[in-house]
């Protein structure tokens, strides 16, 4: 649970290590290339807490029916991934201008709860648009989310700095609201009416990207929070959307076993 996290026990030195580490200099970015449609890189940006386990197992799916076609990296977030959201979007800049810097085309982020907030920073202050193919976002606060406000509010010791910043309407997410999406690469967003983590779960929403509740695509369907990274429908959704050279489209109903049926055998 998002409250539930101990709190962050990070030292300055370890921050600062780890950006020298993966970031490099963040202020001089990789040039990027021009996407000529080669497949570019794939980052999977891990949630509140830092656990690559889930987002692991997916890079593997995206690999595997990728062929070569698709290199895949999980970030790993500074500290244990509960400190401020601003140092994890300098990390993701980081694994970025590497995968630019060893040829890859624009790449592709991919992020998992607060990870989709990093993703958004990220896009803002390092001009993702110039850097990124597309955003996908999996049952991502974007608006905040209840749960960190209820733990500001009743046990502000165990709500580190992630935790403050993922409250509705804190300073980070209001100045991220106030952004365009003119300058924004295409951005699909995906989420769960099941989600019991992410509430509301429409936090997801986002102005100007392809907004997704599963739901709608297959009615019925059982996922949760902790599954959307693993269930056959998101990885069969975004197997399909890291396949196509066009706009980004939402899924229809009528794709709803089709894209099963992917996410189950990649192919």
């Amino acid at each position: 649970m998002l409250v539930a996290v101990v709190a962050l026990v990070v030292v300055a030195g370890a921050i600062t290590g780890t950006l020298r580490a993966l970031a490099g200099n963040p202020d001089q970015p990789a040039v990027p290339p021009a996407d000529d449609g080669r497949p570019g890189d794939v980052l999977l940006v891990p949630g509140y807490g830092g656990s690559t386990t889930a987002l692991g197992m997916l890079a593997g799916r995206i690999a595997a029916a990728g062929g070569s076609g698709f290199h895949t990296t999980v970030v790993r977030l500074a500290g244990d991934g509960t400190g401020d959201l601003q140092v994890q979007a300098s990390v993701l800049n980081g694994y970025v201008n590497q995968a630019l810097a060893r040829g890859s085309g624009p790449v592709t982020v991919i992020g998992y709860s607060a990870g989709g907030v990093v993703a958004w920073l990220w896009d803002v202050e390092y001009n993702g648009v110039a850097k990124a193919r597309r955003i996908i976002t999996l049952g991502s606060p974007l608006h905040g989310a209840d749960l960190a406000a209820v733990g500001a509010a009743d046990a502000p010791d165990a709500c580190p700095q992630a935790c403050e910043e993922l409250v509705p309407g804190s300073s980070m997410l209001h100045r991220l609201q106030g952004t365009g999406s003119a300058a924004r690469p295409p951005w699909l967003s995906l989420w769960t009416t099941d989600d019991q983590v992410v509430q509301p779960p429409d936090s997801a929403r986002l102005p100007g990207a392809v907004n997704v509740p599963l739901q709608s695509v297959c009615p019925g369907v059982s996922i949760g929070h902790g599954q959307l990274p693993t269930a056959p429908l998101v990885i069969g959704i975004v197997l399909h959307t890291l396949r196509s050279a066009s706009v980004l489209s939402p899924p229809r109903a009528s794709d709803c076993r089709s894209l099963q049926a992917l996410g189950r055998s990649g192919s």
